[in-house]
């Protein structure tokens, strides 16, 4: 194993996974076409994880309806990433970052309605806080800004919230670097097929953005896959996911110094609190 130390794969997952989504922003600045754009980082990333497929103990699943949820599923991930691409354009990236957190709240609600868990006053703090979190960023002047983001962020969120329940626990029954190249790739084939991209365009897409962001970008998007999945593989729930929200305020502060985000700095800060406090809420 290449990694045998939660707290090591949280800690370099924290670090890519911010390289990603900053990088992802350099990337939208200058794209022509947004799904040529997603298909080549996910393609890229998809080769990239498995490179790192004999470092994990090798394992696929005998039941073949794993495979058949595992590719529904994958069809929402694509739905997901094709419009995330489309958003991250548009808002800043520290921004982006707080408002994919309601993918959780949809899944509190999907957990109450459909799998009839337990109502947990703690988790629906945590959802509210979320809910909170966003509201503080955008509402100004007594309206939502950006109505349209917010609306294609939603709607990201919700496809992603269906792709995770369909797939869930599935990634335990196959090598990590597999599923994670099969979940980066299919997607990037679905979108290439059913957008009808061709490849004159993904050549000229290339041709058009910065390829060391690029490189840079589907690396990253690899390994903080490899990673989330390991560290939680090695240790808690409860600890890991409030640490890995802290890519939040990382976003925030990289956004500033690096990107040039100076909007609503504070607001933003606080956002990113609050939303790592309501993960802590909401896995306890």
């Amino acid at each position: 194993m290449l990694i045998n130390n939660w707290i090591i794969a949280v800690i370099f997952y924290i670090i890519f996974a911010v390289t990603y989504n900053q990088g992802y922003k350099v990337l939208t600045k200058n794209m022509k076409k947004a799904g040529a754009l997603t298909v080549l980082t996910e393609a890229i990333a998809g080769i990239i994880a498995l490179l790192f497929l004999p470092f994990f103990k090798f394992k696929l699943p005998t039941n073949p309806y794993v495979y058949l949820f595992l590719t529904i599923a994958c069809i929402f991930y694509a739905l997901n990433d094709r419009i995330s691409t489309d958003v991250r354009k548009e808002l800043e990236s520290s921004v982006f970052s707080i408002i994919k957190q309601t993918t959780t709240v949809f899944m509190i609600i999907a957990g109450l309605v459909f799998f009839k868990e337990k109502f947990v006053l703690s988790k629906i703090i945590g959802g509210i806080l979320i809910i909170l979190s966003n509201i503080l960023v955008f509402y100004k002047k007594n309206s939502f800004q950006n109505k349209k983001c917010i609306c294609l962020g939603l709607l990201a969120s919700f496809f992603n919230t269906i792709a995770l329940i369909i797939d869930v626990n599935y990634s335990k029954q196959f090598n990590i670097a597999l599923y994670s190249s099969i979940t980066l790739s299919l997607p990037a084939l679905l979108i290439f097929l059913f957008e009808r991209i061709k490849i004159k365009e993904l050549k000229q897409e290339l041709s058009m953005i910065d390829k060391k962001a690029l490189i840079l970008v589907s690396l990253s998007g690899a390994l903080m896959v490899i990673l989330k999945l390991r560290a939680y593989q090695l240790g808690e729930v409860i600890v890991i996911a409030p640490l890995c929200s802290l890519t939040i305020i990382l976003n925030v502060f990289i956004g500033y110094f690096i990107l040039g985000e100076k909007n609503n700095l504070l607001k933003k800060i606080l956002a990113g609190i609050l939303i790592t406090i309501s993960v802590i809420l909401i896995k306890i």
